[in-house]
């Protein structure tokens, strides 16, 4: 309420219904009905609040009689009004949305929505920055709570289709002439499925999810969401929704997302992902996998740099394999997986303030994974001297030379001036924009090893559950009869208000099977109150909000 109280300002004229008192009916009615509806919480808030809630939220204590259709009437369009306030306050396009316009209306009303205009930039900056402080209030409720205490940072990031109730564009019958949506920036969400597509919006969600490795039980909630025309903006708006979650002190691990990203310019997703600190976790389609470019010399195989002079089985493994094939691997297809990985090339130095990363060759240093007669002889390593080997340690055997993988360079070999910068040294530096393009690509984990299905596989588990749950019984975010309002402004407040209070019923989910009856919160040492705009700072409380009436 700081962020849209100092927008509105001192306006003349009468107060009105308090925009805070509408906001709040408004998640009371999804809370009890699952409808995020202006009717619904009207009627909650005239005929079901006792008149000390109805003072509490800054409405007459006295409220309309239902035998007057009048007052009635009155007090409905008072409340309908507060709401618009609010939704032409944070409108960077304020038309009538009521109105079906003529499509080059609506297309020229629609640039305020992607434009570089100052003020619409700000004005969209500020609905976002709403929409994010509602959805991570309960997050700040569990983190300072310390039911987040087993989060280890690693987030699942998708869109999920939020369809509105607004026919989409048509031709006028009588002209033919083409006329727009109610929802001017609204457009046709394909799912990746073979589900038909959606008229509305898309919803960009990142999640609390958990690995494999991680035990640590926490609340798996909804910690972002922008609200935007279908397949606009993927990768930035997923960006958007992890900035604040570095602000908020969470750690950073895995960032895992599916094929639509992977697709994006890295300037657009992969690269800022990094350097908020997340790695990578991906997918790619049919006709990405494999070899997919190369880097001083050594080649990118499914998003990791790894030896020129693999053998091409290996790195043709997953060549032209179907999604199918990839889903359930075989005993084949995961016996050559596992072969790749004495010929990847090691991390030796994470990513600097330049974002520069180190990666050593597998044949150099203390301990190679693999040996390479190239190496020897540009380095002049000298073939090591026979040693006595416990058979019985499993370890000895697997160090020494002759139980690892020797790499066959071509014969006759190459000139020392035609090879690869990767074979010249022991190390090469990864620099941003190395790779080009390609740089969209690279992943921190190999993929379909067994780290990466431990990785890549529960957290889409969990993203899809999130968004499984946001389309239930009780909150159904699919049903665009459950959200009427016209307009981006307000199809962005009520998702949010939506995913806010799913957010809610997921915590205390969690809480009933997770902790004990009789075990009080675990509070913060100082609690605080926010004064002023959400900073990404977490407040810690004694209690939650009393319970709605």
């Amino acid at each position: 309420m700081a962020l849209i109280n100092d927008e509105l300002g001192q306006r003349p004229g009468p107060a009105g219904v308090p925009i805070r008192a509408v906001l709040v009916c408004l998640m009371i009615s999804i809370h009890h009905s699952g409808k995020a509806t202006l009717a619904e919480a009207w009627q909650l808030a005239a005929f079901c609040l006792s008149p000390a809630a109805r003072q509490h939220l800054g409405l007459d204590p006295d409220r309309p009689s239902a035998d007057d259709p009048h007052a009635c009437l009155a007090d409905n369009r008072r409340f309908y009004r507060a709401f618009d306030r609010l939704t032409s306050l944070l409108d960077p396009a304020r038309h009538d949305r009521r109105t079906r316009l003529p499509q080059h209306e609506a297309d020229l009303l629609a640039t305020a929505w992607q434009d570089d205009d100052p003020d619409h930039t700000r004005t969209r900056g500020l609905l976002q920055d709403v929409v994010t402080a509602l959805v991570l209030t309960p997050v700040r409720w569990s983190k300072g709570r310390g039911y987040l205490a087993g989060f280890s940072g690693d987030v699942g990031i998708d869109t999920t289709a939020a369809p509105v109730f607004a026919r989409p564009p048509r031709a006028r019958r009588s002209a033919g002439e083409l006329i727009a949506s109610t929802e001017i920036t609204a457009g046709w969400h394909h799912s990746a499925g073979n589900d038909p597509p959606e008229y509305g919006y898309s919803a960009t969600l990142t999640v609390a999810a958990r690995t494999r490795s991680v035990s640590g039980s926490f609340p798996q909630l909804a910690l972002g969401l922008v609200l935007d025309t279908p397949h606009k903006r993927i990768g930035a708006n997923a960006i958007t929704t992890l900035k604040p979650l570095v602000a908020l002190g969470f750690p950073a691990a895995f960032a895992v997302a599916d094929r639509a990203y992977t697709d994006q310019q890295s300037a657009h997703f992969a690269q800022p992902a990094r350097e908020l600190g997340y790695k990578l976790a991906l997918d790619y389609k049919v006709d990405q996998r494999g070899v997919q470019g190369s880097a001083h010399g050594a080649l990118l195989i499914d998003g990791s740099l790894a030896c020129p002079l693999m053998p091409a089985k290996l790195a043709q493994a997953t060549t032209g394999l179907d999604d199918t094939a990839i889903r359930t691997p075989s005993q084949e297809l995961t016996a050559l997986i596992a072969a790749r990985e004495p010929y990847l090339l090691r991390l030796k130095q994470s990513a600097n303030a330049d974002g520069a990363i180190r990666f050593q060759c597998p044949a150099a240093g203390t301990s190679p994974s693999l040996t390479c007669p190239r190496f020897d002889r540009l380095h002049q390593r000298e073939p090591s001297r026979p040693a006595a080997v416990d058979l019985t340690d499993a370890r000895q055997r697997a160090a020494h030379p002759a139980a690892k993988p020797r790499v066959l360079p071509p014969t006759p070999d190459h000139k020392s001036g035609e090879l690869p910068k990767i074979c010249h040294q022991h190390t090469i530096t990864l620099r941003p924009g190395d790779l080009g393009h390609l740089d969209k690509f690279r992943q921190d984990v190999a993929y379909l090893s067994p780290a990466w299905i431990g990785t890549y596989k529960p957290v889409r588990a969990n993203t899809e559950g999130i968004n499984g749950r946001l389309k239930g019984h009780d909150l159904d975010l699919g049903d665009p009869k459950n959200r009427l309002a016209h307009g981006r402004v307000a199809q962005s407040i009520l998702v949010a208000l939506l995913v806010t209070v799913a957010n809610d019923h997921f915590l205390d989910q969690w809480r009933h099977t997770q902790q004990p009856p009789d075990e009080p919160d675990a509070v913060a040492a100082t609690p605080q109150t926010p004064a002023g705009p959400f900073d990404g700072t977490p407040p810690a409380g004694q209690s939650r909000p009393p319970s709605a009436p």
